[in-house]
């Protein structure tokens, strides 16, 4: 129980507040939705891959394992969201908000506090969680955004406006100017801290606005098929990936509860940016987050008892 009111506090209501807040900023103001997309898309997000992957600490010795659980547990939610909307028979562009909302999670500003809070004595733990941040970051704005493109574009449209994206080159920057040990200087580092610092208050209060007029009494069925995805099938695929790897001790934890998260807010963001059913991926992501303390309660606590 203890766990579960550290989460809602800690977590929860901080972005609610400020999913709240955009709500309403925008009824009252009525932003320009397009410009906040694009300053997200275009400044922010860039700025915060950038830092996250050149500060990024990862230990070789456990890379190996996480990297495997990562590629092949968001390879089968890729594989059975996919036959998901082939199944139900959802067009390209409701198909690609819908995988991409059980495929991509919140990993960042949701699972770096919970990782903190759940192995506060554990810093192996919260090393995992950088990597599963990281690699989310990459399959995001890789798989995520070409969903997004595809589903628009046909040939070698899809190449041009996937190249378009400058998250991509970003979060290469940062690979490379990390491992080659490229010294930054303070007139350029301190900006980037700057602007990567802003993009959690500008996301949520994006997703807030994209919220403030949606019917929340009105969610589709296809929403709860969503969220089932996301909090609860995630996590049974991670188990059966983590006994056929062998996984043991606090990587196993870490990584069983990190497939727990809510839907990525950039999910909502990007589906906003490429005008694929915006409203559809913020209610995922509202109602997601809203579960996601008992979820992730509940999936930690097996945890203790499994690993």
């Amino acid at each position: 129980m203890n766990m579960f009111i550290h989460i809602v506090i800690e977590v929860i209501l901080p972005l609610f507040f400020l999913i709240g807040t955009g709500a309403f900023l925008h009824r009252l103001f009525h932003f320009d939705m397009n410009t906040l997309s694009k300053v997200t898309t275009y400044f922010l997000l860039p700025a915060v891959g950038f830092v996250n992957v050149y500060e990024s600490n990862m230990a070789s010795g456990i890379l190996f394992g996480v990297l495997s659980f990562l590629v092949l547990q968001n390879g089968a939610l890729i594989a059975i969201s996919a036959i998901m909307a082939k199944w139900l028979k959802l067009d390209r562009s409701l198909a690609a908000t819908f995988q991409n909302t059980i495929v991509l999670n919140n990993s960042g500003n949701f699972g770096i506090p919970v990782s903190q809070l759940v192995f506060r004595h554990e810093p192996l733990g919260l090393s995992i969680q950088i990597v599963v941040t990281i690699f989310q970051n990459f399959l995001t704005n890789t798989y995520g955004v070409f969903k997004f493109i595809s589903a628009n574009e046909n040939g070698g449209k899809i190449a041009v406006e996937f190249l378009k994206n400058p998250i991509i080159y970003a979060l290469v920057l940062g690979l490379v100017f990390r491992s080659l040990h490229v010294p930054i200087p303070s007139f350029i580092w301190n900006p980037l801290e700057h602007i990567a610092a802003a993009f959690l208050a500008m996301a949520l209060l994006t997703l807030g606005a994209q919220m403030a007029y949606i019917d929340l009494k009105r969610m589709p069925a296809l929403l709860f098929l969503t969220v089932f995805g996301r909090l609860m099938l995630s996590p049974i695929i991670a188990l059966v990936i983590i006994f056929t790897l062998h996984l043991k001790g606090v990587t196993a934890q870490a990584l069983f509860i990190a497939s727990a998260y809510p839907c990525s807010r950039n999910t909502a963001l990007y589906a906003l940016e490429y005008g694929h059913h915006p409203d559809y991926a913020a209610q995922a992501v509202f109602l997601s987050t809203l579960l996601s303390p008992v979820t992730v309660t509940a999936v930690a606590y097996l945890s203790r008892f499994l690993f």
